[in-house]
């Protein structure tokens, strides 16, 4: 299933779960869940009522909703030069152990959302991710286990205003300003996707192709990262783990290629859909 968070485009309501079927959006809210995030909370016996509702659930057309932010997480984590190709490009070695900074939730907006470029950075820079969406908690996971505690799988754009980030070890502050962390347009069940390590992954601006990569990239895969971040700290329901960005990044590029207002913004991941966002200038 594709689970979306959508209100109507000229209803005040609030923002409601559902499941994109096709080019329509299949209403959740007769169920007994006010968001994607307590679906996910529910583990499987949520997902057997969504399923046994799909049928008689009111739909509506995707044209005449507005799509937000699929799932709030409670955290992000990210993984860093977790591609090997992106590793070279930035002349960076490549890590011996997973390399974890945080975007702080604050920074999370849906699809279509702008992509407000900070008037405090010069260097402000695209990455498309695979997001893991965490489904059941665990604390100290082997890494056999991860499938039991993943629920599905999104596009994420890990806008990074570089000037920032690299000016100090920390990384947390220049992955965090408003609009930098869009994610959607849905969040794919894992069941669905199979197995996440085989999956085309690639951004366009304004048309032209910037990225383009495989997931089977990745120097760290799903089941090392959930295991090493979650001997730190249990993992909760709903939190994303953005799997780091291939080559083709602002940064890597020469010259090096910014964000700059009026771009159209498109990440796109093999069985995920495409993510759309545009820039403009705070």
């Amino acid at each position: 299933m594709k689970f979306v968070t959508f209100s109507g485009k000229t209803s005040s309501a609030a923002p409601t779960p559902g499941v994109l079927v096709g080019h329509e959006v299949a209403d959740l809210s007769g169920l007994n869940y006010p968001s994607v995030l307590a679906i996910i909370e529910g583990g499987s016996e949520a997902l057997a009522e969504v399923a046994s509702y799909l049928e008689k659930a009111p739909r509506v057309s995707l044209s005449e909703v507005t799509l937000h932010a699929p799932v709030q997480p409670p955290r992000v984590f990210g993984v860093g030069l977790n591609y090997a190709r992106h590793a070279e490009e930035t002349k960076m070695a490549l890590p011996k152990i997973p390399v974890i900074f945080m975007k702080l939730s604050t920074s999370v907006v849906g699809p279509d959302a702008e992509i407000i470029l900070p008037k405090v950075s010069t260097q402000p820079d695209y990455e498309a991710e695979l997001g893991v969406v965490i489904g059941k908690p665990g604390y100290q996971i082997a890494a056999a286990d991860w499938e039991k505690h993943v629920f599905g799988y999104t596009n994420v754009n890990d806008v990074s205003a570089r000037d920032i980030q690299l000016s100090t070890s920390q990384w947390t502050l220049g992955k965090s300003f408003p609009s930098f962390t869009p994610i959607g347009p849905a969040i794919v069940t894992a069941d669905e996707v199979g197995d996440p390590h085989v999956l085309d992954i690639g951004i366009t601006i304004n048309g032209e192709t910037l990225q383009a990569s495989n997931t089977s990239d990745m120097v760290f895969g799903i089941p090392a990262i959930i295991e090493y971040i979650s001997k730190m700290t249990p993992l909760e329901a709903g939190d994303i783990i953005t799997t780091g960005t291939p080559e083709g990044v602002g940064m890597g590029r020469t010259p090096q290629r910014w964000l700059k207002p009026g771009e159209e913004v498109i990440v796109t991941i093999q069985k995920l859909g495409s993510l759309r966002n545009t820039t403009v200038a705070e």
